[in-house]
């Protein structure tokens, strides 16, 4: 189980207890709007979701998705980590917090922890990150990250293109 701490967060390995958790970022009406629409509308779908993704990338791939709590009182505030896509050739940085967590810098803190982690932990030599062009809170969070714009992809046929932004060890921060 990862625990990473920075100066007001808790970032750990999410469980089958975090189902509520899950479930209210997977139905947030931003999270649908800008990520994606994942189809979980019960505590049991949730537990599920967390079991089959996150938990299995952490057996995988030695990372995932973590939950984000904030160390004063281990509030659930959203969700940031590191996700493999078939569809990409690199890993992605992701990030989904509630509304509760929006505009307190908590998406910047916990995503420099993560990349931190990435880069001297895993020694991951490259990061995407993978954003609807209308978001341009979650853009200027990945600008201030590190990451560029590259161009713009689809994921899937039909799916409007997004954008995709990326970052390399031999780039300065």
């Amino acid at each position: 189980m990862l625990t990473l701490t920075t100066e007001r967060l808790l970032i750990q390995s999410l469980t089958p207890e975090d189902a509520p958790h899950m479930l209210a970022v997977l139905n947030d009406p931003d999270f649908i709007a800008n990520v994606a629409d994942r189809g979980v509308r019960t505590l049991e779908q949730a537990r599920t979701y967390i079991e089959e993704g996150p938990m299995a990338s952490y057996r995988d791939h030695g990372f995932g998705m973590y939950a984000v709590r904030l160390r004063s009182n281990g509030e659930f505030m959203g969700l940031c980590g590191l996700v493999r896509r078939p569809q990409l050739d690199d890993v992605d940085i992701g990030y989904g917090f509630l509304p509760v967590a929006r505009g307190r810098g908590l998406a910047i803190e916990a995503a420099s922890a993560v990349r931190d982690y990435a880069v001297n932990e895993l020694r991951l030599g490259r990061i995407v990150a993978i954003v609807n062009p209308d978001n341009a809170p979650s853009i200027r969070l990945l600008e201030k990250l590190g990451l560029h714009y590259e161009r713009d992809i689809t994921l899937a046929e039909g799916e409007k293109p997004i954008h995709l932004y990326g970052w390399n060890r031999n780039e300065d921060n």
